[in-house]
């Protein structure tokens, strides 16, 4: 058995440059899929990850057309039953300015402890306090890409910021520093997707000359249904205004598992599209094979003649469709995994493998060489010994 296997590689290299030329067709299909996989399950992380630092990661109560929602209607998202945090946001276009810098931005107000129900990480500095809110403070926090932007440094704490906003500039002390939710979608689509600053929402209010917000970020017990929280944020507005249909409620969680879905899908579908390049692979190997049977008929003939089985001809032919297949995918999968770690690191981009997406590939690999190597070994096993000589 060893012998046969000894012989069935030694055989694989009789002819290196097509035997190569057949490996790295299959080096670029495991390639593919093992490149596909790890991109999809990267943006996957990236997307959530810049939902959670906008604040998107829980329910979103908003008014309907024709009615507006004020600071006081947060007390009564809050007194319902199951929500674990419920703070005001409101949201707009401002140009930040410092050192000569001017960056498009959007603008945040937010609450007073409102950085754990939106997910905003500081790292410098502080967030705002209860002073800041009822004082109207001109404070801010910037993320830190914006503060890069402007100051060249990501670290901006006590610098000042002068903000456009309705028409007016005012001077904004830096008080701390967030941590961007996913750089990579800033980075690679800096011009459509803004800067980002977090002022106090009182200033804010005040700044803009309004009273109302645009939406109550609501975060609810992990063991509660959404749904029935969702419902009971209805019926306690309809109390309170008398009215229905007065806002109406976004469940973000759903929205987010609707797109996950999407870019899972995506990911399958390209996967596939990889996988097709492992049975045109397959098909190589064939090839490969059928020609090698054909210039070692021969010599298959001889085998035979000095006392050869069917099941050692078939099986050497087999074991060399197996060799060829399985190093392939090994070159495939040290491709693709090295290809995804290089990338992350130059992109700032945490790579997590699959490994069921690697085992996968290189299972689906071997199979595919395996299954076209067998009518090749087949055929090379039916030969007989005396019409296998009388070739030349």
């Amino acid at each position: 058995m060893i012998e046969l296997v000894k012989l069935s590689v030694k055989n694989i290299f009789r002819k290196g440059f097509r035997t190569l030329l057949t490996m790295l067709g299959i080096s670029i299909g495991v390639a593919s899929v093992v490149l596909i996989s790890t991109i999809g399950s990267a943006g996957t992380t990236a997307v959530n990850a810049e939902l959670d630092s906008l604040g998107l990661n829980g329910v979103s109560v908003s008014a309907c057309d024709g009615y507006t929602i004020e600071n006081a209607d947060v007390q009564t998202v809050a007194s319902v039953s199951g929500v674990t945090s419920a703070v005001p946001v409101l949201t707009g276009d401002a140009v930040l300015s410092a050192f000569g810098e001017t960056r498009q931005a959007m603008l945040w107000g937010i609450e007073y402890g409102s950085e754990q129900a939106i997910s905003i990480e500081i790292l410098y500095g502080r967030g705002f306090t209860r002073s800041d809110i009822e004082l109207l403070e001109n404070v801010c926090l910037l993320d830190e890409n914006t503060a890069l932007n402007l100051f060249g440094n990501k670290n901006a704490v006590n610098r000042e910021v002068s903000v456009l906003l309705n028409g007016v500039y005012e001077n904004y002390e830096v008080i701390g520093i967030t941590k961007t939710g996913s750089s990579i979608l800033q980075s690679l689509m800096g011009s459509i997707v803004p800067d980002f600053a977090y002022i106090p929402i009182s200033t804010m209010q005040s700044a803009a000359g309004v009273k109302t917000i645009d939406r109550i970020a609501v975060k609810t017990d992990a063991n509660m249904d959404i749904d029935i929280v969702s419902d009971a944020i209805l019926s306690a507005f309809y109390a309170e205004k008398g009215e229905k249909d007065t806002v109406e409620i976004e469940n973000i969680a759903v929205q987010r598992e609707k797109l996950s879905g999407l870019l899972t899908i995506v990911t399958a579908v390209l996967s596939v599209i990889g996988a097709v390049s492992l049975l045109v692979s397959g098909l190589g190997i064939m090839t490969v094979m059928l020609v090698s049977v054909s210039e070692r008929t021969k010599e298959i003939g001889i085998k035979k003649a000095i006392g050869a089985d069917f099941k050692k001809i078939l099986f050497e032919f087999l074991v060399e469709a197996l060799t060829i297949s399985l190093l392939g995918s090994i070159i495939g999968c040290i491709i693709g995994v090295g290809t995804a770690i290089i990338g992350g690191h130059l992109f700032s981009v945490p790579v997590d493998i699959q490994l069921n997406a690697v085992t996968t590939a290189v299972g689906s690999a071997v199979l595919t060489g395996v299954v076209f190597g067998i009518y090749p070994a087949y055929k090379a096993a039916k030969l007989k010994p005396v019409d296998a000589l009388r070739q030349d």
